[in-house]
């Protein structure tokens, strides 16, 4: 018996379908296509079950509606949050919570998905905005004003307040027990952009970069 949308997409009953279906549905080619555009979609983060009858407080466990194979659609989250838009689909607002590596794409990742009123909250963004310099560049001198503006929206995101359909909590959060208590904290979809080291190596800009990089991975727990 689920109590919420909440619990719903939290249980262990809704991971292992989820993983099911997806592993019914890799063609061919050895992915898993996008059911409305073709597409395939190459990150595993990117895929969302979509219930074709829109899942809701009064019908969650319903059986055959919540975990029926034939009642879900795989898409991406660009076509979910198209989908939602074109048929007005009120539901749960959906938290998610992003987390990877700097320079692994987190926050391309989210402006590519986020629509259009959603809410972005991306630490490295903040720190940006107050200090007017390179957004990896973090003066511990403003620790306490980063941390308080954070505080504030992530307070609003747990409380729901405003009319937002989703919001996006960008961050590193190597820490396995800190992100999933956060997450359970703002009842959120935990999203790791899973970028490897190599890669986001590659991609920095100077030695300070490298340096966040490869705290991150030394101190990550999957």
């Amino acid at each position: 018996m689920f109590n919420s949308l909440k619990d719903f997409y939290r249980s262990k009953e809704w991971q292992e379908f989820r993983e099911v279906v997806i592993g019914q549905r890799i063609e061919e080619d050895g992915a898993v296509h996008d059911e409305v555009t073709g597409k395939p979609i190459v990150k595993k983060y990117d895929i969302v079950l979509h219930h074709k009858e829109e899942l809701t407080e009064q019908n969650v466990n319903d059986r055959n509606i919540s975990l029926n194979p034939d009642n879900i659609m795989i898409i991406s989250h660009e076509t979910h949050n198209k989908l939602h838009k074109r048929f007005g689909y009120s539901g749960l607002r959906k938290v998610f919570l992003v987390y990877g590596s700097p320079c692994a794409g987190k926050s391309t990742w989210v402006n590519n998905v986020a629509g259009y009123g959603d809410i972005i909250m991306d630490m490295d963004s903040i720190w940006e905005c107050i200090t007017n310099s390179d957004k990896y560049h973090k003066p511990d001198a403003l620790k306490r004003n980063v941390f308080a503006i954070r505080d504030v929206i992530l307070e609003q995101i747990m409380m729901r307040v405003g009319n937002w359909s989703q919001a996006f909590v960008i961050g590193g959060y190597p820490n396995k027990m800190d992100r999933e208590r956060l997450a359970d904290k703002l009842g959120a979809e935990l999203i790791h952009i899973d970028t490897d080291k190599e890669t986001c190596l590659s991609r920095a800009k100077n030695d300070e970069w490298r340096g966040f990089i490869q705290k991150y991975f030394d101190e990550f727990t999957g």
